[in-house]
């Protein structure tokens, strides 16, 4: 079967892609909160420690996801046009600069952990605790953007099997030495929180490690393509600014919510990570709509690619509205999964039913989000993520610590990002003007 041929958006097909994929996106939020609760139980001071030193490295991670998200792009093009080789080597240039990229991570935080630890943490020995774990764990940056520039290639290749095994291996090296490090069980030394950070960054390599031999095994060359890395740190700055809009908006999102007090906050918590949850879900689904449509346009087939793009955006929008529906069924169930404050609980009503109401829209946007992203639009992409958050999102989220409107205000804001973004990503499919066919 030629790679072109590959690219059917059949229901089996969108699955075999978006399933494995799915497991990549859940694996490391499902070992973060394994590790949350290993560390939980060395009281409070060493879990504070956990949280802040995980965010300044999570922080990297997302800042940095163009090293898939980018490479997946311009990797799937050649391999719909038939050339496997140049498609790995995408992957080889995405891993060369994940490596310097993680290498240079290092040392500034290094460098700067204390300032920067410091800048967070409220108290000194939370800021201690802090310490102790990010300069271990930040060792692991290079393996994590390794991981990210991995997933890329291989995605691009429709190859999404290989990435969950690899990841998999790496969390479950690092969930079984978690316990055992922290804890000091089978006569390994006890080394508390910083015993985390250990596990963490050997799981990390182990990953990595197995996608740097995917690499080998397909015999390209591994030195530098100065003219393919320009394109996709070009791809890439825009794929940068498009996330960082992103975080400013949940930033300030969180930041009002905690003037309402502790129970707006913890409610705007609580279904904020639902929702975290549930686009990971759809994330996959985006996923499979960018692997194939690179696949259709790099084989020069724009019909196709049109084709697909609505076929599994059709797919997102219909996953996106059964999880509404069964989110408004336990609305009354549900929250108390996750809490039984009942201030809370009461909180939470107004942030849930903005969280269903806009979960539709929401599979549509994810979906389109998909297909550009595989077409490389990433310009495009960038413009109408900060346009609909400066007009939209941020507005109302500042608008509601002003005029005292609360959750809703800020729920608010999210939907109106999101109604905007479904207005310029429509507008640009329905165009066509992203079926830019070839590899270049």
């Amino acid at each position: 079967m030629t790679a072109a041929g590959d690219s059917s958006a059949s229901a089996g097909r969108i699955a075999a892609l978006a399933l494995p994929a799915l497991g990549v996106l859940a694996a490391e939020p499902l070992y973060l909160l394994f590790d949350t609760a290993v560390v939980g139980h060395l009281g409070a001071l060493a879990l504070a420690g956990l949280a802040i030193g995980g965010l300044i490295v999570v922080m990297v991670g997302t800042g940095l996801v163009f090293l898939s998200y980018g490479t997946t792009a311009r990797s799937a093009r050649y391999y719909g046009a038939g050339d496997r080789s140049s498609a790995v080597n995408e992957g080889v240039q995405a891993t060369l600069m994940a490596i310097a990229l993680g290498v240079v991570f290092v040392v500034v935080v290094q460098a700067a952990a204390v300032p920067i630890v410091s800048a967070i943490a409220s108290k000194p020995d939370i800021a201690h605790a802090a310490l102790s774990w990010l300069r271990i764990a930040v060792i692991g940056a290079p393996a994590m953007l390794m991981s990210l520039a991995g997933n890329g290639w291989m995605r691009g290749v429709q190859d999404t099997v290989r990435p969950l095994r690899h990841v998999v291996i790496g969390f479950a090296v690092s969930a079984v030495l978690c316990p055992l490090l922290v804890f000091g069980w089978l006569g390994l030394p006890r080394w508390e929180l910083a015993g985390s950070a250990v596990a963490n960054l050997v799981g990390q390599w182990v990953a990595a490690l197995l996608f740097a031999r995917a690499l080998l095994v397909e015999r390209v060359p591994v030195g530098l393509d100065w003219p393919v890395l320009r394109a996709q740190l070009v791809m890439g700055r825009d794929l940068f600014v498009r996330t960082l809009a992103f975080q400013i908006c949940y930033v300030s999102a969180a930041a009002v919510a905690a003037r309402f007090g502790a129970a707006s906050v913890a409610a705007h918590q609580v279904v904020l990570q639902l929702w975290n949850f549930l686009a990971l879900v759809l994330d996959s689904l985006a996923i499979a709509a960018q692997a194939l449509v690179g696949a259709a346009l790099g084989a020069g087939l724009a019909a196709h690619a049109k084709s697909v793009a609505w076929r599994v955006t059709a797919y997102s929008a219909a996953a996106a509205t059964v999880l509404a529906v069964l989110l408004a069924s336990g609305s009354s169930v549900i929250p108390h999964l996750f809490t039984n404050d009942h201030a809370v609980l009461h909180a939470i009503g107004v942030p849930w039913w903005f969280m269903v109401a806009q979960l539709p829209v929401a599979g549509v946007v994810f979906g389109l989000d998909g297909v550009l992203l595989g077409a490389g639009d990433a310009r495009f992409m960038r413009n109408a993520t900060v346009v609909s958050a400066l007009a939209g999102f941020l507005p109302l989220i500042w608008l509601s610590l002003i005029f005292g409107w609360g959750l809703a205000g800020i729920w608010a804001g999210l939907s109106t990002f999101l109604v905007l973004r479904l207005v310029f990503v429509g507008g640009r499919a329905f165009s066509g003007r992203w079926t830019v066919l070839g590899t270049g």
